[in-house]
């Protein structure tokens, strides 16, 4: 399926804007960016290496991020997804507050591609995988501070409970199927 999806879409895909993969820790941020960026013909940002030292830190003593601290670095991704509509960023952009200042400091069209599953999946990706400083101790307080990116058109939600070639294939799908991709870009 993917070689006949890829022509269209790398053709495409400065045409769809910047896209962000967001969701909370353990959903596959980097792993589908990067997958999605290598199909589009995209670079893609791993929003977690543009985090201050001060973050990383915090995170890694399990103390959860506030507004106070992801305000520079919602500011940051959102200058780089404006500087570049061939560019995919992982972030978690858990709150609608966070997403519109992606979109107004892009100042440029993009798509959210919202990646959803369940705690008992999220708890098993998290313990599963090795060198990340998030500790599991923070999925908790990331989930409470998520607001579901409901009524916001430019967000696509994909289900994680499956393989990752099927992830990022319905994460294609739906960006596709929401017209956000220019009529000029598709003749």
């Amino acid at each position: 399926m993917s070689t006949a999806v890829s022509p269209r879409l790398s053709e495409t895909a400065g045409a769809i804007g910047p896209i962000v993969v967001m969701g909370v820790s353990g959903c596959g941020k980097t792993s589908v960016g990067e997958r999605l960026a290598s199909m589009l013909g995209c670079r893609f940002i791993e929003g977690d290496s543009r985090h201050p030292v001060a973050n990383v830190e915090k995170m890694r003593q399990g103390i959860p991020l506030d507004d106070v601290d992801r305000w520079p670095w919602l500011d940051v991704l959102g200058t780089e997804l404006g500087e570049d509509a061939r560019t995919i960023i992982s972030c978690s952009a858990l709150k609608r507050s966070y997403r519109d200042l992606l979109r107004a400091r892009a100042g440029r069209p993009m798509t959210f591609v919202f990646l959803q599953g369940s705690r008992t999946l999220l708890v098993s990706r998290m313990g599963a995988r090795e060198g990340h400083y998030m500790p599991l101790s923070l999925l908790d307080s990331q989930l409470a501070t998520l607001e579901l990116p409901q009524g916001e058109r430019d967000v696509v939600t994909v289900e994680i409970d499956q393989s990752l070639e099927r992830i990022v294939s319905d994460a294609i799908a739906r960006i596709t199927a929401t017209g956000f991709v220019s009529a000029k870009h598709n003749q």
